[in-house]
């Protein structure tokens, strides 16, 4: 059994019935699909038997968390560490981070199992920008991103984490990342697969080595490249 947000227990037939509301969403089109996915947010968060994941929603959003529900930090007292095998830690306000230059693109989000979100606008401060600012010492490897979920974690390569497409996203589709979205900050790394870009960002570790995170750990690929 899950819980809603209130704590109330989601059953089963519950959650065949919104089955039935995918199938509907599928034939009528993205905006109800749109609609449900978001109704869908936080009933899939706090869904330990994955049957939400069942909804057929077509091309839009699906809501994960690998611990069931997580506290949503204040914008105005965010901060996001950035140390390890640095020459210059620091931490970032999210005031700080806006006051950054800031990439802006669209691309698509790809999940590893199969679904995906088409032209999703992302604007955000380029990794590799606040990694040239810490300086890697000789010995880094690798960057450890962590989520302040407590539990989540996941691994690039140095060279991976300083590609173009591979930012501390503050905005899509022109607002703020939503809690749902994994806010008020989150990675995004557009040739990679979705679990590469942590959601509810807190850390970004640079390591000496480049061991599996959370899901990789998990069977994942490593590299999370997506095949084109």
């Amino acid at each position: 059994m899950g819980a809603d947000p209130d704590g109330a227990p989601v059953g089963r037939r519950v959650v065949l019935g919104l089955l039935g509301l995918g199938a509907l969403g599928v034939v009528t089109g993205a905006t109800v699909q749109d609609g449900l996915s978001r109704f869908l947010a936080p009933i899939q968060m706090n869904d330990p038997t994955g049957l939400t994941s069942l909804v057929p929603l077509g091309n839009t959003w699906r809501y994960y968390s690998v611990t069931g529900a997580v506290e949503p930090r204040d914008a105005a007292t965010y901060t996001l560490k950035v140390d390890g095998l640095v020459d210059h830690p620091s931490t970032y306000r999210l005031s700080d981070l806006e006051a950054l230059p800031q990439l802006s693109f669209t691309d698509d989000f790809h999940c590893v199992t199969g679904w995906h979100v088409p032209d999703v606008p992302w604007t955000g401060v380029r990794v590799a920008d606040l990694l040239e600012r810490a300086a890697p010492t000789t010995d880094a490897v690798g960057v450890r991103f962590h989520s302040f979920d407590g539990t989540y974690s996941v691994n690039m390569t140095l060279d991976q984490a300083r590609a173009d497409d591979v930012v501390v996203a503050l905005r899509m589709y022109g607002e703020p990342v939503t809690h749902d979205h994994g806010g008020p900050v989150r990675i995004y790394s557009g040739s990679m697969y979705g679990y590469k870009s942590t959601k509810w960002l807190s850390g970004i570790e640079v390591t000496d080595n480049d061991d599996p995170g959370y899901w990789e750990s998990r069977g994942y690929p490593l590299d999370g490249i997506i095949d084109e």
